[in-house]
């Protein structure tokens, strides 16, 4: 019987041997949330367990895949970038998800960020206004398993009014002030986490209420702007 039992374990070790060796990186994302999330105060458990679980590597082009768990953003061409891992994963635990969330996040870029999303929130709506990057992002999501993640080409601008309301917005793409169909896309109750200014911004928390908007600044970030109607439209009088 003990012969029989150790076969039966050897024979689990080396059924589990090849998913370990499938992804050489997981080590490196350990030591990603360790080192440089949770080490800076990022303590929600989804948001952690997201990070770990995601695979970067494979959100970036192949020669930059070494360096997918540096502290450091990843330039991927055309004047977009992955965000560094802490910046991900602040922004996301500022909007204080629920599983049973529905998120929209305006600029998909790599899609990395919508993947991360998509293990805290039941639903995420991306939109993605370069056709090409959105393309490549539905693919690479596709073939990763994210089924929870809807893709679409548009202006972020104008947001996804089929989805709305929307518990959580993340704007991953910088505008000059907040476009007012997003906020209107808001529910009451729901926060959006959004980069605010030109080339500096401001990390703002926006939560809509019953008697308007509570707005509060985290941090100065440089981040890529927002492109298309936000540029022709008139800053909003406050």
């Amino acid at each position: 019987m003990k012969r029989v039992a150790c076969l039966a374990l050897a024979a689990l070790l080396f059924a589990g041997a090849p998913a370990a060796a499938a992804d050489p990186f997981a080590r490196s994302r350990r030591e990603m949330v360790e080192q440089q999330i949770r080490s800076r105060g990022i303590v929600q458990p989804d948001v952690l367990r997201a990070m770990e679980q995601v695979p970067r590597h494979l959100f970036a082009p192949r020669p930059l895949q070494e360096q997918a768990y540096a502290d450091e953003a990843l330039a991927v061409g055309a004047g977009r970038s992955i965000y560094q891992p802490y910046i991900v994963a602040m922004m996301t635990q500022l909007l204080d998800l629920d599983r049973n969330d529905k998120v929209l996040e305006v600029g998909t870029g790599s899609g990395y960020h919508a993947a991360v999303l998509s293990r805290v929130a039941r639903q995420v709506y991306s939109i993605e206004i370069d056709a090409g990057v959105a393309q490549q992002a539905i693919r690479r999501l596709g073939e990763l398993g994210y089924r929870n993640v809807e893709v679409r080409v548009g202006d972020g601008y104008l947001g996804w009014p089929a989805w709305a309301p929307y518990d959580a917005i993340l704007l991953s793409a910088a505008p000059p002030h907040i476009p007012q169909p997003l906020l209107d896309q808001l529910r009451v109750g729901g926060k959006m986490v959004a980069p605010v200014g030109e080339f500096f911004q401001d990390l703002l928390v926006i939560t809509k209420t019953a008697d308007g908007l509570e707005k509060r600044s985290v941090i100065p970030v440089v981040l890529s702007p927002m492109r298309g109607k936000v540029r022709d439209v008139h800053r909003p009088r406050r």
